[in-house]
């Protein structure tokens, strides 16, 4: 398994980050590995979007992710259960989460992404992505905060 976890403190609340995670069209904008999205389906705490993931710059088949809000505090990240991303299921599967506890006046994020890449491709998979992932993750989280702290002012 393939786990990238960034901790950083963004001076908003937990649902101003946490509506920023669920609109996927504007997160994208900090989120290089799910541009472009190409769809988007909402029904009260959960959000269906489909993209054309890149890790480390490499085009990815079509995928479909599901995101599941706990108001206040979290969002776990899955990918949506078939008929979709099929052809993703074959190298890999995939769920991530944005956690978030109030804190000094701010919200305490710990952002987590797990790939399970299957055993056939792990080997080659997860020495090639490791730094390339950790690297993205901070420099996401650094965007969102910048994102978020600059709506704030």
């Amino acid at each position: 398994m393939l786990t990238a976890q960034v901790t950083e403190t963004i001076d908003c609340s937990p649902d101003d980050l946490l509506s920023f995670v669920m609109d996927p069209e504007k997160y994208a904008e900090v989120d290089r590995k799910i541009r472009p999205v190409t769809w988007v389906r909402r029904s009260e705490n959960v959000c269906e979007f489909g993209f054309r993931p890149r890790l480390a710059g490499l085009p990815a088949p079509p995928a479909v992710s599901r995101m599941r809000l706990t108001p206040g505090h979290r969002v776990d990240v899955v990918l949506a259960p078939p008929p979709a991303n099929r052809l993703t299921r074959l190298a890999s599967d995939f769920d991530a989460s944005f956690v978030c506890t109030p804190h000094q006046g701010g919200t305490l994020l710990v952002r987590t992404l797990r790939f399970h890449f299957r055993p056939w491709i792990r080997w080659i998979a997860e020495p090639l992505l490791r730094r390339w992932l950790i690297d993205d993750v901070r420099d996401e989280v650094r965007q969102a905060k910048e994102h978020l702290e600059r709506r704030v002012s």
